[in-house]
């Protein structure tokens, strides 16, 4: 589906003092102007997305900015403001007094066409969570989801809609939304309030809900899942790790918490005593983190990624984006180094300390610097003659160079790395060097384990320990680790720098 773009821009235009309005008029590209800005005693500005213009020499003034005000609806709670029927947003900045010094016009589009990329994962009935940077086109995709499962699907949709992002500020909602419903909220601290209403009172099949960040707004998004109904929202973030290292929003995916293991088990596993599991079932089926407007990269089972990712390996994902013509193309990421071999090859690689890489299109600092990190002796050459292995990026291997094809005709084993990434790098070290190399562990173990020596300098004599700085999610692990073994824990400090202390309780 071709995107289909509107703006409604002369309506945001009108709002503006006319000196101000007249130098957009004059501007040739005021279609991808992205907002004006008017603060008190500066100049007037344009943002467009590669560029910001100056719109007049003088300064913007208190009449300036009231102009604006008796133009627009009320401010809310959070500060923000519309024009009746538009997508458009004006947020203010106020003074200790309350009164507005400042003010952010920003142009709201509607682009139909949008959900194309991901339209077959809207369809299944799954609940699915997007996640991306602050103006990558979270709310622009999910308006977009609201209209085509009401409009196209027939589906009862509710649109729980906080700031009237998605819907457009006004009692009657913007056209973009389709036969969507939209029930607005009256104070953002209600919006949770406003989410469980919609299930109780208007029997929904979706609700569709932008910015879920707090722990209430969490907790009715998992109830409305369990009711059954399919829930699509945005949330503050933008990667799955993200949300995993945010003890508010971390409900969404499942939860985490620390399990202490038996000696026995711990052995089975070959891991630590004290590890991360995932608590209960993910919120959202599906989650998608959007990457650029026509780029997204999905996790299809949230719950395997989260396991995935706390048993300190990268989840598979798959990479969506379309060409010119508007085909939708799909990368499936494989969470393991590729080996690639030519037919000849007989054996497979074992795992040696006598490898000699030679690399191509791969970053050879960094490769050395995750070698150091890993204590493994690295030797590198500078031809492929003396090579027993060829190291490129996907990116490189796609485009058969002439040392990949020379590679291939020698029978040299051709290692492909998903991404020039110390992640990657480390993969490949452990694949092909002894088990003896040890294993680089996430963050969230570096923690667990940091706590367990904590506790066991404690048990030995030790009055107190003091652990390095964490969140205040990873800090709650470590209390927890130390309630466990009968000792005290307290925080102290303060963010980023504060830090758990383990004593004698």
């Amino acid at each position: 589906m071709e995107k289909t773009i509107t703006d409604d821009l002369e309506a945001l235009l009108d709002i503006l003092p006319p000196h101000i309005r007249q130098s957009l008029v004059d501007t040739e590209d005021r279609r991808e102007l992205l907002e004006v800005v008017l603060d008190l005693g500066r100049l007037p500005e344009a943002r467009f997305a590669k560029r910001e213009v100056t719109l007049d020499k003088r300064e913007v003034t208190e009449e300036d900015i009231e102009y604006v005000t008796e133009r627009i609806s009320n401010f809310g709670d959070d500060n923000r403001a519309g024009i009746e029927r538009t997508l458009h947003r004006i947020s203010a900045i106020r003074n200790r007094k309350g009164r507005i010094v400042g003010l952010t016009c920003r142009v709201g589009r509607a682009v139909y066409g949008t959900i194309h990329i991901i339209e077959d994962l809207v369809q299944t009935g799954k609940s699915i969570l997007l996640l991306g940077r602050p103006g990558v086109g979270k709310t622009t995709m999910l308006r977009e989801v609201a209209r085509v499962l009401a409009t196209e699907f027939g589906k009862r949709v509710i649109i729980v809609d906080t700031s009237n992002e998605i819907a457009g500020d006004g009692d009657i909602p913007h056209p973009a939304i389709g036969h969507a419903r939209r029930m607005q909220v009256t104070t953002p601290s209600m919006q949770h309030a406003v989410m469980i209403e919609a299930v109780e009172n208007h029997m929904p099949e979706v609700i569709v809900i932008d910015e879920i960040g707090t722990a209430l707004e969490a907790q009715a998004a998992r109830t409305i899942a369990e009711r059954g109904v399919q829930l699509v929202g945005t949330a503050h973030g933008n990667t799955l790790e993200n949300l995993m290292m945010n003890p508010t929003l971390a409900d969404l995916i499942g939860g985490i918490q620390s399990v202490t293991l038996g000696d026995e088990e711990a052995r089975r596993r070959g891991t630590q005593k004290s590890i991360l599991e995932r608590m209960s079932a993910p919120t959202f089926d599906i989650l998608v983190e959007i990457q650029d407007w026509d780029r997204v990269t999905i996790h299809l089972d949230v719950g395997e990624a989260v396991d995935t990712i706390l048993r300190g390996q990268p989840p598979a994902t798959e990479t969506r984006w379309p060409d010119e013509d508007g085909e939708v193309h799909i990368e499936r990421i494989v969470p393991e180094v590729t080996e690639r071999r030519t037919p000849v090859q007989k054996q497979a690689i074992k795992k040696d300390s006598n490898h000699r890489l030679f690399l191509f299109g791969v970053n050879r600092g960094r490769m050395e610097q995750v070698a150091d990190d890993m204590q493994v002796s690295l030797e590198l050459v500078n031809s492929l003659e003396n090579a027993t292995l060829l190291v490129t990026s996907k990116k490189y291997y796609r485009q058969k160079p002439k040392k990949v094809k020379e590679a291939e005709a020698s029978n040299v084993p051709i290692f492909v790395l998903r991404g020039n990434t110390p992640p990657q790098i480390r993969q490949l070290l452990n694949t092909i060097y002894p088990t003896k190399v040890p294993r680089q562990s996430s963050s969230f173990e570096q923690a667990l384990t940091e706590a367990e020596n904590a506790v066991e300098q404690v048990r030995s004599g030790e009055e107190t320990v003091e652990l390095s700085p964490q969140s205040a999610y990873i800090r709650r692990l470590q209390h927890l680790i130390a309630e466990r073994n009968a000792l005290g824990s307290q925080s102290t400090g303060k963010d980023p720098n504060r830090r758990v202390r383990i004593f004698r309780g």
